[in-house]
């Protein structure tokens, strides 16, 4: 799958991987960094998140059409600055009161406004080293390729958010339990007046950290949250560190790529191209076809960005807060590692045409297989893993990454038998598959207690579901995103017009803008409904989409000729 691929799309790849380890590095703690700094409800959490979500994927359509007048290159540059701004100021404790709100939104809005310059025109960049007819059959292969180096960044964002959160509150002589930030601003709101429950629950809590409480338990929860905040600001700041190795990356290696770096008004002027005349009824069909899949994708982003919303609410209330065995060695992401270069190396014994590589990734499978059959052995008896909420989020990016080499094989299986699914219906399928992912959490959220909007969520621990339902979910709704994101972008990338490229880039994202802000539904209805009922709404917002798409397919597969 990597052979024959120009040298630029490494380079790009790299580029974003940078970036996105930054950006999921804020994403996996950003709604409980809100509810913890500032008190808010899951409501205002919920509004705040999508907005921001909106706005990342939003602003692309500004960026794209900026790119298509003045060029990617120049726009992807001053998107990383942009987002450096942003990220800095994030990272900053101006305090938790009206000054801290401020600063928290105007670092949102750099990060979105840099991430529109930033994204949509890189993934162009890589669709146009395409346009060569010496790459063009492998177009699906590449944005496959450019999805999972994206996903490897983000596979290890949330070990390093946990670790910062680890470090820091340990430092302080305080341990993270997902309850007991909510706990401390009710309890600094209502004083003794809160539920006996929940008051027993946090002086528990408080006791147990006897090294920062000394009987005052105004005065730890106050501490407790400002030295929860201060580490979440902490590890804010690694997205700084990441841009500058994503602006490395993109300026050493701008050669291998430049030629990809020119709209259509600059490929005309230096005649770098034959550029496709369309006849305006085909420009409008080509149009058309993709806003129907940009409604379509709406529906999907909805439902997946539900991870770092209403997902990370149900691992901090309703998820066991330990795991052992070989559960509990999944949540150490180098253990992850090494499965994946398991996978990867079973792939390579089996594909590679000369001895010494076949010798060699059987040494890597053996080494793999032996390194984790020693780390569980090596299991301490009753010993279990602290799992932390963000945690949860590397298993996605996991996914992706130890999945893709699997999906392209059976696509280039089907491939080869002329029976691969079209771009259109990969993104139906996937659909399809999404609904299945909710239908997980719908199942095991029967009989569970409906969450607290306001306030705290005590749920008692003979009702915790097992870390694997999360995990599973995961799973299922990974498949889902292998089958719809990277073939909608590689679709995209295909039929927009030469002249349109950057806007209908901009336009997916857009899509996507509206899909994320949707999410703050969802989170809107958290702890008003079963949670059963509320994982069914997205059940059947997918299942719609998909006989939607099946309906249309012959239309879009046309245009995708």
């Amino acid at each position: 799958m990597f052979e024959g691929q120009p040298k630029g799309l490494y380079a790009l790849a790299l580029a974003n991987t940078g970036e996105r380890f930054g950006y999921y590095t804020m994403l996996a703690i950003f709604t409980l960094f809100l509810q913890a700094k500032f008190g808010f409800s899951s409501m205002a959490t919920s509004n705040i998140f999508a907005g921001f979500l909106a706005l990342v994927y939003f602003l692309p359509i500004v960026g794209g059409l900026l790119a298509d007048k003045y060029g990617y290159g120049k726009m992807v540059t001053s998107g990383i600055v942009i987002m450096f701004v942003g990220y800095t100021f994030l990272a900053i404790n101006v305090g938790g009161g009206t000054l801290g709100v401020a600063a928290m939104i105007g670092a949102l809005v750099l990060i979105a406004l840099g991430t529109g310059l930033f994204k949509g025109n890189l993934q162009v960049m890589v669709g146009n080293l395409y346009d060569d007819p010496k790459y063009s059959d492998k177009r699906d292969t590449a944005f496959s390729l450019f999805y999972m180096a994206i996903n490897i960044g983000a596979l290890f964002a949330p070990t390093a958010a946990s670790k910062i959160t680890e470090y820091f509150m340990g430092k302080a002589g305080f341990k993270y339990q997902g309850d007991i930030p909510a706990l401390c601003h009710e309890y600094l709101d209502k004083g003794q007046d809160i539920a006996a429950a929940s008051l027993n629950t946090l002086t528990d809590f408080a006791q147990s950290q006897a090294a920062a409480f000394n009987g005052d338990l105004a005065a730890f929860a106050t501490k407790y949250i400002d030295q929860l905040s201060l580490s979440y600001h902490y590890g804010f700041a690694v997205a700084c560190v990441s841009l500058v190795v994503s602006m490395l990356i993109y300026q050493l290696f701008k050669k291998t790529f430049k030629h990809a770096d020119v709209n259509t008004k600059q490929a005309a002027a230096a005649h770098q191209e034959n550029l496709v005349e369309l006849t305006p009824e085909q420009t409008r069909s080509r149009i058309t076809a993709l806003i129907l899949v940009f409604a379509v994708v709406i529906f999907f982003w909805m439902a997946f960005h539900q991870n770092g919303l209403t997902l990370t609410f149900f691992a901090r209330d309703y998820t066991a807060r330990t795991a052992d065995g070989a559960l509990g060695m999944s949540f150490n992401v180098l253990n992850l590692v090494f499965v994946i270069a398991l996978v990867y190396a079973l792939f390579s014994l089996f594909q590679s045409k000369t001895l010494r590589a076949k010798l060699i990734s059987a040494v890597v499978v053996l080494l793999s297989v032996g390194l984790l059959i020693h780390k569980y052995v090596s299991l301490a008896p009753g010993s279990f893993i602290e799992v932390l909420p963000q945690m949860f989020q590397q298993f996605n990016p996991f996914f992706v990454v130890a999945l893709t080499p699997v999906s392209l094989a059976v696509f280039g299986a089907l491939a080869k038998r002329g029976k691969e699914p079209s771009a259109p219906r990969k993104i139906g399928i996937g659909m399809l598959i999404a609904a299945l992912g909710f239908a997980v959490m719908a199942f095991f959220s029967m009989g569970l207690p409906m969450p607290n909007p306001e306030g705290a969520t005590v749920v008692d621990s003979n009702l915790l579901v097992s870390p694997s339902v999360l995990i599973n979910t995961y799973l299922v709704l990974t498949f889902a995103e292998l089958f719809l994101s990277p073939m909608g972008i590689s679709f995209v990338s295909k039929v927009a017009p030469p002249k349109y490229k950057g806007l209908m880039m901009g336009l997916w994202f857009g899509a996507t803008a509206v899909g994320n802000y949707l999410v703050s539904i969802i989170g809107m209805l958290w702890g008003r409904m079963e949670l059963w009922a509320m994982w069914s709404i997205l059940i059947v917002l997918c299942l719609l989409s998909a006989l939607f798409i099946f309906s249309i397919m012959k239309r879009l597969e046309k245009v995708a000729k």
